[in-house]
C-alpha cells in the first residue's frame, strides 16, 4: 500500500514537472504587420483528471471584438482610440486549421471572451498524457497606440502574442486581455523558427541560432527551456546594445543620451549584482528589458519630464529606469504566480528593492533633485523631502479621496490610478514597514529563500506569507488582514499625555479601529531620542507608560513610514500653548504634518465687466485633499475699479464600503460684475450626498442635492425684474453613467422662491456605433408650478441660452444680447443652438436635442420642441446645424443651418449665429483626466 501511495504522488509529481511545448514556423510580412504562424503544441494533462475540453491563450484576438473585455476596458475608461480604429488596424487571429493526426477536435472561442479559445477531443485526454496539435493561423498585429506593444513603421513589438496553452492551477485559468500587462504565466518550452523580411533585426531573451541568409529573407531559429515570456521585438535599426556581466547578459534599448556606454555598462553590472544578492540569481542566461517593458511601468514622475529638464544627476534617471525594468524582469522571469490575482507580491517587491537600492548609492537624493537648491524652491517643504518619500505621496492622493482598495484585490477590479500607482506603492511602503517591524534583515533572508525554493516554479503571495511567518516569532497576522487585504484606511493619533513620577502616561489612538504596530517617536523640543514600538491592539485607544520624563513631544509613526489617512493629528507637545505652530506659505506645498499650513496663491479671473481681476487666494488644501477646506480669495477687478473675489468653506464625510460615498457640507458667497457698473453679491448653503457602487470602477453616481441660494444685486435698467434681491431653494437629483461607448444622465429639479416654483427634469443619452457612428439624445422638460414674476422672464426657462439667475454657469459675458460673448453656449434647459427673438418660456417647455456622426468629429445637429407662455398658444420651435465635436463637452462649434428663422447661412451676419463652448476653468478641464483614472 505504501508503494502504491508514493508511486501514486511521484506520477503526480512527474506530471506536475511537464510542461507543454511549442514549436512553430513563423513568417513575418515586409510591413512588419502579418505573421504567418505554423504552431504544433505537445498539450500535457497537468490536471488530475480526464479532460476532454482544452483551452487556449489566443490575446492577439481579444482586438477583433468591439464587445470583447477589452473593450468594454478601454470604454470604461474613455480611450477613445481602440473604437474608433478600424479592425485591420486593431488586429485579429485567423485560425486556418486546427486538428490532430490522432483524433477529430472542433474548436471555438468561449462566449464573450474572444482571446480564449477551447478545442473539444473526440477522446478524452488521460492525466499525464500529451497530445499534439497542429494549428495553422495569421496573426494581425494591432497597431502601436491602441496598447503599447504592436506594429509602428519602422519595429514590431511582440508581446503576448502566440497561442498557448491555458494555465491550469487547480482550475483553468482563464482570465481576458484587459491591457493590464498580466498574461497568465506558465513555464513553457519553445522552438521558434523565425523568416523575417531582409534589414530587420530580431531581439529577444530566447537562445538564437541563425539558420539562412538569403537575398530577400533571413532566417533564425529561437529556442528555450521554462521560459515565462516570449517577448520578440523586430526593428530595422539594430537598437539593442549588449552588456555582459558576470551574472547574465543584459539586452537593452532603454536609452539616454547623457550617458557614455560605459557608465551604462557600470550600472548594469552593479544593479546585476544588487538583484542577485536581494532576490536571487537570474534563471536564464539573458535578460531582455526594453523601453516597452519600462513603459508598462514606468517610474512616474521622471516619464513626464521633458529632456531638456535635468534637476538629477547624469545617470540618475537612466540608473533608476533601468533598476526598475531589470527588477520587473528579473521577478516575472522567476517565478511563475497569477499575475492577476497575486500582481501585488512583484509590485511590493519591486518598491522595496528600488527603496532599498536608492538608499544605498544615492542617500542624499531629494524629491526634486537639484531644483531643492534653488532659490525660492527651497522654501517649500518639497525641497526637503527624500527622493523615497514620493511613494508615501503619491498613495495618499488616493486615501485622502476615499479611493482606496484592498492592495490584494484582483488587478481588473482596481481603479486605474491604484493599479498603476498608489497600490504597489502601498505594497512597496507596506512591505518595508514589516521590516521595520521584524527586522529587516529577517525580511531579506525570508526573500531570499522564498526565491530560492520557488526558482522557476510557481509561486503565490500565500507561499511568501509563509515564509515570512516561519522566520519570525512575531505575529503577523494583521499585515495580511489588516494591510494587504483591507479597504480600512490607517489613522493614529496621539491623545491625552499625562505626567507622572516615571515619566508620562501616553495614550496612542487607532481612529480606524485596524490593529497593526505603530512607533511611538520621543523627542525633546524636536531633538529626537528614542523610538518605542507599539504592539497591535483591539481597542480603539492604548494607554503606554514611558519612562522618558525629558521628552515633550510624543510622535506616532514618526518616521511616517506607515502610510497613514491623516498624518496632521500625529503629533502631541507638552507645554506648548499651540500643539502645532501655524505656517504661512506662498504658493502651494506639499503638506508639512508638524504645521498647520495656510498657503497664499497669485490667482486671477476674467469676464467681460471684471475684466482681468488679479488678486490671492487664501486657503488651507494642500497638494492632498482635506476634510475640511476653506478658500478666500479677494481681487482688484481692472475692468470694474472694484474689488471682487469669492469665500467658501467646506466638508467633507466619507464613508466606506457602502454604496452612499460621501456627504458634502459647504457655504460660500461671491461678488462679481453681471454687467457694466452692476454687481452682484451671491450666498449659498448646501449639503450633497454622493452615492457610488463599492465596486469603484463603476462609472455610476447618484447626487441628492439640497441648497439654498441668496442674491443681492445692483438695481439695473436694462434687465427686466421687479426683484434684484431673492431666495431660492432648490433640491436635485441626478444619476450618471458616463462611458466612452453608452453616456446616461438624468436630473430632476425642483426650485421653490417667494414669486415662484418651478420642477424640470432632463436626461442626456449617448450611443457609439460599431461602425463608429454616434447619436447623441438630450430630453428637457420644465413646468413652472406657480409664477407671479409680473410678466418677467428673469426666472423663466431659456430656450437657447439659460438667465442662470442663481449663478452657476461660467458665463464669460452674461448679461451681453450681441457680440462673441453672448454667442457662449451652454447646454441647459432648451438646449436650442439658434438664437430666437422670444428667448424664453415663462409656463412650460419640452424639448428634444439630438445630433449623429457625419464624420469623425463632424455631426449634424437638430433641436425641435414645443414652449408655452402665460395667456398664449403653445409655439413650435425647431433648428438645425453642424456641430463640430473637438473635445465633447469641453471645446464645440455649432453652426447654424436652418431654424425657424430661415436660411441661417444666407444670412449678412452668419459668424454672429455661430455659437461655441470652451472651457477654460481648471478644475472643469481636470475631469479630462480623472475620468479616465478615478
Amino acid at each position: 500500500m505504501k508503494h502504491f501511495i508514493f508511486c501514486f504522488l511521484l506520477g503526480i509529481s512527474l506530471c506536475y514537472g511537464q510542461r507543454h511545448n511549442i514549436s512553430a514556423d513563423i513568417s513575418v510580412s515586409k510591413n512588419l504587420k502579418r505573421l504567418d504562424v505554423n504552431s504544433q503544441i505537445n498539450f500535457i494533462n497537468t490536471t488530475q483528471t480526464e479532460i476532454d475540453t482544452l483551452y487556449f491563450y489566443d490575446w492577439n484576438n481579444a482586438f477583433s471584438d468591439k464587445d470583447s473585455p477589452l473593450a468594454k476596458r478601454f470604454a470604461e475608461e474613455y480611450a477613445r482610440k481602440f473604437h474608433f480604429t478600424s479592425k485591420e488596424l486593431r488586429g485579429y487571429t485567423q485560425i486556418n486549421d486546427f486538428y490532430t493526426n490522432s483524433q477529430n477536435i472542433s474548436w471555438f472561442y468561449k462566449d464573450n471572451q474572444p482571446d480564449i479559445l477551447l478545442a473539444i477531443l473526440e477522446t478524452p485526454l488521460k492525466v499525464g498524457d500529451s497530445i499534439n496539435l497542429q494549428l495553422n493561423y495569421h496573426l494581425n498585429i494591432p497597431i502601436q497606440g491602441l496598447i503599447k506593444s504592436g506594429w509602428s513603421a519602422d519595429k514590431l513589438r511582440l508581446k503576448d502574442w502566440l497561442i498557448t496553452p491555458a494555465k491550469h492551477q487547480n482550475d483553468w485559468v482563464l482570465y481576458s486581455n484587459k491591457a493590464l500587462d498580466d498574461y497568465p504565466t506558465q513555464f513553457l518550452d519553445y522552438n521558434l523558427n523565425f523568416e523575417i523580411p531582409k534589414g530587420i533585426f530580431l531581439k529577444s531573451s530566447f537562445d538564437m541560432t541563425e539558420l539562412q541568409i538569403g537575398y530577400q529573407k533571413n532566417k533564425f531559429k529561437l529556442s528555450g527551456q521554462q521560459i515565462l515570456d516570449n517577448d520578440v521585438y523586430l526593428t530595422k535599426r539594430d537598437e539593442f546594445s549588449s552588456i555582459k556581466t558576470d551574472l547574465v547578459e543584459v539586452l537593452s534599448n532603454l536609452e539616454s543620451e547623457s550617458v557614455r556606454p560605459e557608465i551604462k555598462a557600470l550600472i548594469t553590472d552593479r544593479i546585476a549584482f544588487f538583484l542577485n544578492e536581494n532576490i536571487g540569481e537570474f534563471p536564464h542566461p539573458h535578460l531582455l528589458v526594453s523601453e516597452l517593458d519600462y513603459s508598462l511601468s514606468p517610474v512616474y514622475g521622471l516619464n513626464q519630464l521633458p529632456s531638456f529638464i535635468r534637476p538629477f544627476p547624469d545617470g540618475f534617471q537612466y540608473d533608476v529606469k533601468l533598476l526598475k525594468t531589470m527588477t520587473l524582469k528579473h521577478l516575472k522571469t522567476k517565478i511563475a504566480i497569477n499575475t492577476r490575482k497575486d500582481k501585488w507580491l512583484i509590485d511590493a517587491l519591486t518598491v522595496k528593492v528600488m527603496m532599498d537600492y536608492i538608499n544605498k548609492y544615492y542617500p542624499d537624493m531629494k524629491l526634486l533633485g537639484s531644483f531643492s537648491k534653488f532659490f525660492g524652491v527651497r522654501w517649500f517643504h518639497a525641497s526637503d523631502l527624500m527622493f523615497n518619500e514620493r511613494y508615501r505621496f503619491i498613495h495618499e492622493t488616493m486615501i485622502r479621496q476615499n479611493l482606496k482598495q484592498p492592495i490584494d484585490m484582483p488587478q481588473d477590479e482596481m481603479l486605474k490610478f491604484n493599479r498603476q500607482l498608489s497600490s504597489p506603492y502601498q505594497a512597496g511602503l507596506g512591505l518595508k514597514y514589516f521590516g521595520d517591524y521584524i527586522g529587516q534583515e529577517n525580511l531579506n533572508q525570508s526573500i531570499r529563500e522564498f526565491f530560492k525554493e520557488k526558482n522557476l516554479s510557481h509561486a503565490s503571495s500565500e507561499l511568501f506569507l509563509k515564509t515570512l511567518e516561519k522566520n519570525t516569532d512575531k505575529n503577523i497576522t494583521w499585515f495580511k488582514d489588516n494591510y494587504l487585504n483591507s479597504y480600512k484606511d490607517i489613522d493614529f493619533k496621539v491623545g491625552k499625555v499625562s505626567r507622572n513620577d516615571q515619566g508620562f502616561e501616553v495614550e496612542v489612538i487607532n481612529k480606524t479601529e485596524s490593529p497593526m504596530p505603530v512607533k511611538l517617536g520621543l523627542y525633546k523640543d524636536d531633538d529626537f531620542i528614542k523610538s518605542i514600538w507599539v504592539e497591535d491592539f483591539e481597542d480603539r485607544s492604548k494607554t503606554l507608560q514611558v519612562n522618558t520624563p525629558e521628552a515633550n513631544k510624543f510622535v506616532v509613526n514618526y518616521d511616517y513610514n506607515l502610510p497613514e489617512y491623516n498624518p496632521r493629528n500625529n503629533i502631541k507637545r507638552k507645554n506648548k500653548i499651540f500643539n502645532k505652530p501655524i505656517q504661512i506659505r506662498l504658493l502651494e506645498d506639499i503638506e508639512d504634518p508638524e504645521y498647520n499650513q495656510v498657503f497664499v496663491m497669485p490667482e486671477f479671473t476674467y469676464n467681460l465687466y471684471d475684466g482681468i481681476a488679479i488678486g490671492s487666494k487664501i486657503y488651507n488644501t494642500s497638494l492632498l485633499p482635506k476634510n475640511f477646506s476653506y478658500d478666500i480669495g479677494p481681487k482688484y477687478g481692472f475692468g470694474s475699479q472694484a474689488i471682487v473675489g469669492s469665500i467658501s468653506f467646506d466638508y467633507t464625510q466619507y464613508f466606506k464600503q457602502q454604496d452612499l460615498f460621501r456627504i458634502r457640507y459647504g457655504a460660500s458667497g461671491s461678488r462679481y460684475s453681471y454687467n457694466t457698473d452692476l454687481f452682484y453679491k451671491r450666498y449659498s448653503a448646501f449639503m450633497q450626498m454622493v452615492y457610488r457602487p463599492v465596486d469603484l470602477r463603476s462609472n455610476k453616481r447618484h447626487y441628492l442635492t439640497l441648497r439654498t441660494v441668496n442674491v443681492d444685486q445692483d438695481k439695473s435698467e436694462t434687465i427686466e425684474t421687479d426683484e434684484p434681491n431673492y431666495n431660492v431653494f432648490n433640491i436635485s437629483y441626478a444619476f450618471q453613467d458616463k462611458n466612452l461607448d453608452h453616456f446616461f444622465t438624468t436630473q430632476i429639479d425642483y426650485e421653490i422662491s417667494k414669486k415662484f416654483s418651478k420642477v424640470s427634469a432632463s436626461v442626456r443619452y449617448r450611443k457609439l456605433f460599431e461602425n463608429n457612428r454616434q447619436i447623441n439624445i438630450r430630453l428637457f422638460a420644465g413646468l413652472f408650478l406657480y409664477n407671479d414674476t409680473n410678466d418677467s422672464d428673469y426666472f423663466s426657462f431659456g430656450i437657447d441660452r439659460p438667465s442662470d439667475y442663481m449663478f452657476d454657469y461660467n458665463y464669460y459675458g452674461r448679461s451681453e444680447d450681441d457680440g462673441l460673448f453672448s454667442q457662449q453656449y451652454i447646454q441647459a434647459e432648451g438646449g436650442f443652438k439658434s438664437i430666437f427673438e422670444n428667448r424664453y418660456a415663462d409656463r412650460w417647455i419640452a424639448t428634444t436635442n439630438v445630433s449623429t456622426t457625419i464624420w469623425n468629429w463632424i455631426f449634424a445637429y437638430a433641436d425641435l420642441g414645443f414652449h408655452k407662455d402665460m395667456g398664449e398658444s403653445a409655439n413650435f420651435i425647431y433648428d438645425s446645424g453642424i456641430r463640430l465635436n473637438l473635445v465633447e463637452d469641453y471645446f464645440e462649434l455649432y453652426l447654424p443651418i436652418y431654424s425657424n428663422n430661415g436660411w441661417e447661412v444666407s444670412d449678412n451676419h452668419y459668424d454672429e449665429n455661430i455659437r461655441f463652448i470652451v472651457t477654460l476653468d481648471f478644475k472643469t478641464l481636470l475631469g479630462l483626466f480623472k475620468r479616465k483614472w478615478y
